[in-house]
């Protein structure tokens, strides 16, 4: 197990336990981080407490990321709290429903502002909001899926979407590297998410991906959890701007 002993991460996206957050906060608790994690509202407030409690030492904090004012107010109370970060996970992503439902060309200009306000400006709000607090230098990661790269039948605008998040990827790491702060994003196999219900075929997606995948299976929260701690550690301080694949090989196979 990789030492992150002295770090604080803070990660994002916390929604129930099928949450790929959930299984990244407790690697990195593993790992010997202390965690700050945030949870989206009032109505998730309950659940991700809940959670949270079973970390020893993690402490929560409520953000919701398309508002300007709770990104300014989460980092001040991160800053008063810990002084510093070291990690910073945004595992967020959403679009409305019913943008998953009908054909790609039916995608609405209000769903399509939502889905990248939400899953991709986040990432450069929150970037600038931990920036300030990684002096010394930092991770911070991402969650994307191969619907960026390749069409995915039903995840339509999220996949757009997920092409930005790559692409502002490495505009944040280029723009943030100077001061060694490395971002990187994870592209992890299709897994039973809140978000991932909502995406029609979800059943047949997860079968086609275990039958594919060089290792017949799907792709496990805890696996995304532990390429996230290598990218957190000194292992990975030569990588930024780099999608990392946790997907049981499927992005390799051609058909």
């Amino acid at each position: 197990m990789l030492n992150l002993e002295g770090r604080v991460a803070a990660v994002f996206g916390l929604a129930n336990k099928r949450s790929i957050a959930w299984g990244i906060a407790q690697k990195l608790q593993q790992a010997g981080a202390r965690l700050a994690i945030s949870y989206q509202n009032e109505r998730m407030k309950a659940e991700a407490q809940d959670l949270i409690a079973d970390l020893p030492g993690a402490e929560a904090f409520q953000c919701d990321v398309s508002n300007d004012e709770e990104i300014h107010h989460v980092f001040a109370q991160l800053k008063e709290r810990y002084g510093k970060l070291d990690v910073l996970v945004h595992s967020i992503g959403y679009a409305p429903a019913e943008e998953l439902k009908n054909d790609f060309v039916q995608t609405t200009r209000d769903g399509f502002r939502i889905a990248h306000d939400v899953s991709v400006y986040s990432l450069i709000a929150l970037s600038r909001g931990a920036a300030p607090l990684m002096p010394e230098g930092g991770s911070i990661i991402t969650l994307t899926y191969y619907g960026a790269e390749k069409v995915v039948p039903h995840y339509n605008v999220m996949g757009v979407a997920k092409a930005a998040l790559e692409a502002t990827v490495r505009y944040l790491a280029a723009d943030l590297g100077k001061q060694n702060i490395r971002v990187n994003a994870i592209s992890a196999g299709p897994i039973k998410t809140l978000a991932a219900r909502g995406i029609g075929g979800l059943s047949d997606m997860l079968k086609a991906h275990a039958d594919r995948a060089p290792l017949h299976r799907n792709t496990e929260q805890l696996e995304v959890g532990g390429a996230a701690v290598f990218l957190a550690s000194e292992m990975a301080s030569g990588i930024t701007g780099e999608t990392i694949f946790v997907d049981s090989g499927y992005n390799i196979m051609g058909f």
